[in-house]
């Protein structure tokens, strides 16, 4: 029988698809990690921002994007914002409604005629609008059975070391344990008469001593491979996601002198207990753009953080163009493509040159327009 699916498993199976970038796949992890048998994540996500070593932007985008995961409602950091996510799929999150969410004590007191005041309805109105609420799911992650209560057990342990650098052991409780009983297998050899039972017992003596060195070895690769991804990754572990190095399976394998298809078995499904969380091997790879000086690799995490900063600071009469920002890396020291921008730009949802600077053109139109109405004042306090 299939184990039943849990709320965590459907969370990451959506994760590995929504996100491309290592150090948003770390976060989105972290936060799914958190995230309680009804959905919800925990009010306050300060710390795991310093714990992963990420700004709060970049915590808050991971969140904005998890809160579009199935079912709807999920990863809401309070009940306001899980109803809100629920009303925004159904484009029922008009201001009224907004009104109605942002006041559920109001209505947990059954003062339906303070909140027909605030919502700016009549009674028709307000009674259909709480029928729609009740119909919502305030505890969305339920619907995933029982949550088997179940601690990730790392295969590997990273701790600061007194030195200042790193160490690395393997968790020996996930190894697996096998002993060859040489007395028992002596006792048994001298009562056998027949050379069949003599070879039997032979080989399976054989057979046992083969599989102890091959567990053995195993140990040694794992913790090999771990020891290289720590070494390469020493800025990840000191100052947090936005310093992942650029890294594949061979630079690994070459680093340690193993096929690239031993270091890609050992990695699969193996994680590591780290002082910023536990990751799976595999999201310390990332792809690297080479040097415009000729220097060191940049990992294509960096650029993306790079590109966004770029455009998160231009100015609306100064938008850049993908060329620009080329050319801007460039002189950074950063050798990128025109449709490498394009498509790392596309992955972070930002949109064109030209739709930027309609938008904030709009946007500027509007805050130069007539005084805000009641209607845009209560959005502005949406919940986020």
């Amino acid at each position: 029988m299939a184990a039943e699916l849990t709320l965590a498993d459907h969370l990451a199976e959506q994760l590995a698809v929504a996100f491309s970038a290592p150090a948003q796949r770390m976060i989105g992890q972290y936060l799914i990690d958190l995230v309680d048998d009804a959905g919800y994540l925990p009010a306050d996500l300060g710390q795991a921002a310093e714990r992963l070593g990420a700004s709060q932007q970049a915590v808050d985008e991971v969140v904005a994007v998890l809160q579009k995961f199935d079912p709807p409602g999920v990863c809401a950091r309070n009940l306001s914002e899980c109803l809100a996510i629920q009303l925004r799929e159904l484009d029922r999150y008009d201001p009224a409604m907004q009104a109605l969410v942002e006041h559920l004590d109001l209505l947990a007191k059954r003062d339906i005629a303070g909140l027909r005041k605030l919502c700016g309805v009549d009674d028709e109105d307000i009674t259909d609008m709480i029928a729609e609420i009740r119909r919502l799911d305030p505890k969305p992650g339920l619907k995933f059975g029982a949550s088997r209560t179940q601690t990730m057990v790392p295969d590997v342990y990273v701790r600061p070391g007194p030195d200042g650098g790193w160490h690395v052991e393997l968790n020996s409780d996930t190894l697996p344990r096998v002993l060859v009983n040489q007395t028992y297998y002596s006792e048994l050899s001298k009562t056998i008469r027949k050379d069949g039972d003599k070879s039997y017992f032979t080989d399976c003596l054989q057979n046992a001593t083969w599989l102890v060195r091959a567990l053995d070895q195993r140990a040694r690769t794992i913790l090999k491979v771990a020891t290289e991804i720590v070494r390469q990754q020493d800025g990840f572990f000191t100052y947090g996601v936005a310093h992942l190095r650029p890294l594949n399976l061979k630079a690994v394998a070459d680093a340690i002198q193993m096929h690239e298809s031993t270091v890609s078995r050992v990695t699969a499904n193996k994680y590591m207990a780290t002082n910023r969380g536990s990751f799976e091997l595999k999201y310390f790879f990332t792809a690297s753009i080479a040097s415009a000086d000729g220097g060191e690799a940049h990992s294509a995490e960096a650029v993306r953080h790079h590109i966004k900063q770029l455009i998160d600071g231009e100015a609306p009469s100064a938008i850049l163009s993908d060329d620009t920002i080329v050319e801007r890396l460039r002189a950074s020291g950063i050798d990128i493509a025109r449709r490498t921008v394009a498509k790392y730009r596309e992955a972070m949802r930002i949109p064109s040159s030209v739709q930027r600077r309609r938008d904030k053109q709009s946007m500027l139109g509007n805050a130069l327009s007539a005084p805000a109405s009641s209607s845009d004042r209560s959005r502005d306090t949406a919940p986020v």
